[in-house]
């Protein structure tokens, strides 16, 4: 699929997105809001443009193998139970404002987040959307970039986004289901691991040299 096109297929979802949270809110004078849209666009804009061409066609098509198929539809009820909640409070209700600075700071922090993601595809080739051995892409260990300093960082930089970005739509309770994003992360990196551990050639000499999978001197 040219880039042009992909471009507005992925564009597609965040701005949907988007115009429902202010359908829902009842309002669009939301500015940190509008801040995560133009970061989503920027991010994305990126990314299509940057990265390995053969990763591109395994992020939108992996191949066979997947061992998780519980974390992405389990997280999109979450995501949108969030989106939903997060906009009938900043919108309708005022159930649990979070204030304005704080707003900010989790919109800074999902700007850092999107980047670690950017700067993980960027290191590693085979930075899929499934989880799965993929011998016919000729997987090996990645030990440059963030990889130098936790195993899984995109996750860690997924876990990031996600919260910062739940600060900066301004809801406190809408927060809440984001937990459960959380833990599914958390189960997702285990599988994984322990997957790679298993199959992948030289993954236990790595491990052996960055011990964290998440975050450094903690997990």
């Amino acid at each position: 699929m040219p880039r042009p096109i992909l471009l507005v297929v992925c564009l597609t979802p965040p701005l949907v997105i988007g115009g429902l949270f202010f359908l829902i809110a009842g309002r669009a004078d939301l500015p940190t809001v509008w801040g995560l849209l133009a970061i989503i666009a920027a991010f994305t804009v990126v990314t299509l443009w940057r990265i390995d061409p053969g990763l591109l066609r395994e992020r939108f098509s992996p191949g066979p193998g997947n061992r998780d198929r519980v974390t992405r539809p389990l997280t999109l009820v979450f995501l949108a139970t969030h989106w939903v909640v997060a906009a009938l409070d900043v919108g309708r209700f005022h159930w649990s404002p979070i204030p304005s600075q704080v707003q900010l700071v989790g919109l800074l922090g999902y700007a850092a987040a999107l980047t670690g993601i950017h700067w993980a595809m960027r290191a590693n080739p085979f930075y899929s959307s499934a989880v799965r051995l993929q011998a016919d892409r000729g997987q090996r260990p990645v030990t440059n970039g963030p990889y130098r300093f936790v195993r899984h960082p995109g996750y860690t930089a997924s876990m990031l986004g996600m919260v910062c970005g739940g600060l900066a739509f301004g809801s406190w309770v809408g927060l809440v289901p984001l937990a459960g994003v959380v833990g599914l992360f958390l189960r997702r990196t285990l599988v994984e691991d322990r997957m790679l551990r298993a199959e992948l050639p030289g993954y236990i000499d790595y491990a052996r040299r960055v011990p964290y999978r998440l975050v450094a001197g903690v997990f």
